[in-house]
Parts: C-alpha cells; structure tokens; sequence
C-alpha cells in the first residue's frame, strides 16, 4: 500500500493554512463530515469558468460550447467515481433536493398500500423525502431500527421487514452521524429478492471509500459533491433501465438530462469536474500513472485515502476512549473498523454538545454539534435533550497532531465538567 504524501496535499488546499483569530497556529477542520475544504485547482476551476466559458446550455457560439463541453466531462467523471456511465448521472442542487425530485417520479408508479423500508439510522435526506411520498401516495412505511450499542444495521432485522409489497429499500452506504458502514450488497440481495428497488445515501461514504454502484448492486446511489472536496452539487447515479421508465416532471422542451430541472450550476460542475481531477493526482500519487483509467486511478485514490485516514483515525479512537467523562457512540472495537468511516460521535459528560463544539471552535478546532439531519437516531441514543453529539470528522488531510490537538482540548474540557455526570444509555424505540 502506497503512504500518501499528506503534508503535499495539504499544501494543495489554502483553508488549511487559516490561522486561528486568537493565535498563530492554522484552524482544524474536523467539520468533513458536513462539508470537505476544496484544493486549489477546484477554486481555480471555478474562476477559470466565469473567465472563459460562463454561458448557458446549448448555444451556437464558443463559450456555450466550452461550458457544454464542462457538463458532459463532469457527468462522465462523476460516472466514473460512482461505478456508471455518463447518461446514468444526475447532477442538481444537493442529494436532498435531487432525492425529493427523484421520489416523486419513482414512487409515481406504486399504488396505495405498496411498502417502503426506511431506517433509524440515516440522515434525514434519504428518510424523509420518502416518508412524504408514502403520505402523498398512501403507501406503507416500515421501519428498519439500528442496534443502539454500536448504532449497526442487522440484515436478520431487514428480512422480516421485506414482503411481496416492498417496493423500495432507502439506506446508507455510511451513517453521517456516527460513521456505520452497512452491508449494502446484502441489503440489495435481500431487496431485489422481494422485488424491490435499493436507494442508496453514498453522501457520507464518498470522502472515504472506493464506491462501486454496480458492486453494491444498487439501483440508485446519492451523493454531494461538496462532500468530496468540490463545489455544493448533488448527484445520483441511476440505472438507465430505471430512469427511462420513470415518471419525468419537467419542462416540455427539456430533452437533454430531463431529471436536472432548469438551468445548472455549471460552474460548479466544472468545479466538480477538477475535484475528481484532484482525487485522480491522489491516484496517481498512490502509484497508477497515464496508463490507468480515470476509473482506476479514482479507486486507487479511495483506497489509499482510506488506508491513510484509519490510521489517523485510530489515533482518535483511542485517545477519545481513555479520556475520562468521553463516552464514543458507534462501533468501537478496533477490530471492526473496517465497517466505520473516520468520524467519531461523542459526548461529554455534564456538558451541552454546543457548549462542547464553541469551546473546540474557540481553539481553532472545527467540528459539528447537533443532529447532522441524522435527528432519528440522535432520539434513539436519548441524547437530543443534552444538544445531541459532537462529532469529529477526520479527511485524508488531516494529521495525527490535529488529532492530537482535539483531544488535549477535548481533555480539558471534559475535567472541567461537573462531578457525578455521566451520559445517558440508549434508549430503545417504543
């Protein structure tokens, strides 16, 4: 396994070189989770459009032609990191905005009483745009619930929940909140064998794993663009069979890319055209060089990257659990870290997660408090009244002495708690 030169990338990225207000010493960024920092040739990328091809679709003349020329490499790039072809990519807003559209046009074609399967695990985007459809439509909800001592997914508990009126399973490739990787492969098996379709959240896993949709055998996979280091856009893969079936709400004159409503944030394409350009020279770094395709040196990256953030993450794991008063939510046997994604969900005792993450971010130490959207499962810990988690997100810039950084400020602070709190247990669904 080829080590990634991090402190090269890091160099590539200019948010990493913000100094803290308060001192001299550059700001962490262990917010990923909800947002990644961009390198340079994606900022440049951007600018670059508005210089030289800022037009709209479909023009006679140079610079719609360039900016045509963007989307269709960006779709096709896109394809390539997800495991689909160029025509199978839908590019909008954000993976909720696109998943809400694409819920409506799915489940046009079911009838009152079909079944869907959500979970109490995932972030609210691939929960409640379907809630909603079964609402609008009468369709059934059933509820996939996560096992609270290390917030995992139980395909024993999926099975029962499956009949021969399930017409869709919504589920995470990885928790945002608390970083549970599901055995989605499995969970198509199980759902295909029913006859239902998969919808998968692949926002949170795409920073960090190689992503094969084709693999998963998932029948749609969501993701955001700005959560792998490019501009704010959504994407979803979809199978062409699927998506030429599907119910379309658009324009009449749209026939190009029908499910992208109105006019596209192309410039942010040709930003996230140069993020998967970034991710590619991180494939080449890790050794695959002009021979590779784009596609395999996207994977080459993802599996150096994960590689590299598990070793920095362990780091975090263990320092998280021998400070006192920290309680860490999620899998926490190292032995099972290949199924978990480098972000850590905490709590301190005594203390208001919002309290928790100012205090961090007054140190120049940026992380998430609250629900991340992930409010279902923040309930089910019984954790919601105290402000939810704190959550510490690790990227593949990021360094063990940021990790190190965290946890002394993280050690203070849980030593200035008041004496004979401790955090509440899980508590089960009634």
């Amino acid at each position: 396994m080829t080590t990634l030169d991090v402190d090269a990338l890091r160099a590539r990225f200019p948010a990493l070189s913000i100094p803290v207000p308060s001192g001299d010493a550059p700001t962490v960024f262990f917010d990923g989770p909800g947002g990644t920092q961009v390198p340079d040739v994606v900022i440049e990328a951007v600018a670059d459009y508005y210089r030289t091809s800022n037009a709209n679709h479909g023009g006679t003349f140079e610079t719609s032609r360039r900016s045509d020329a963007i989307v269709e490499e960006a779709h096709a790039a896109l394809g390539d990191l997800l495991g689909v072809e160029a025509d199978e990519v839908i590019v909008g807003a954000n993976m909720t905005t696109l998943t809400f559209h694409l819920s409506r046009s799915i489940t046009a074609a079911m009838d009152p009483g079909d079944e869907l399967v959500v979970t109490g695990l995932d972030h609210a985007a691939n929960v409640d745009p379907w809630l909603a459809a079964a609402a609008d439509r009468g369709l059934v909800v059933r509820w996939w619930e996560p096992r609270l001592d290390d917030c995992t997914l139980h395909l024993e508990d999926l099975a029962p929940l499956l009949g021969p009126r399930t017409r869709l399973v919504a589920v995470g490739l990885a928790s945002n909140a608390v970083g549970t990787i599901n055995p989605v492969a499995e969970v198509a098996r199980l759902a295909h064998a029913a006859g239902a379709l998969v919808y998968v959240d692949a926002v949170h896993a795409a920073p960090h794993l190689a992503i094969d949709a084709r693999a998963l055998d998932a029948d749609y996979v969501a993701a955001s663009v700005y959560k792998f280091f490019g501009p704010h856009l959504g994407v979803v893969a979809g199978r062409r069979a699927l998506l030429g079936g599907l119910r379309q709400y658009k324009v009449r004159p749209a026939v190009d890319h029908v499910f992208e409503t109105g006019t596209g944030n192309f410039e942010g394409q040709a930003g996230a055209l140069a993020a998967i350009g970034y991710l590619e020279d991180v494939g080449r770094m890790a050794g695959l060089g002009a021979s590779a395709t784009r596609r395999e040196r996207l994977v080459a990256a993802m599996t150096a990257i994960r590689a590299s953030e598990m070793g920095v993450y362990r780091r975090l794991h263990d320092g998280l659990a021998a400070t006192p008063g920290v309680t860490l939510y999620g899998i926490t046997d190292p032995a099972a870290f290949d199924r978990r994604t480098p972000t850590a969900a905490i709590t301190v005792d005594g203390r208001h997660a919002h309290g928790v993450a100012t205090e961090l971010g007054d140190a120049g130490i940026a992380v998430w408090d609250g629900d991340f959207y992930a409010l279902g499962l923040v309930e089910r810990l019984g954790v919601a009244p105290r402000g939810g988690l704190v959550r510490i997100g690790l990227t593949h810039y990021n360094t063990v002495a940021e990790v190190d950084r965290c946890l002394a400020v993280l050690a203070e602070i849980a030593s200035s708690a008041p004496a004979g709190t401790r955090s509440p247990a899980p508590q089960p669904v009634a």
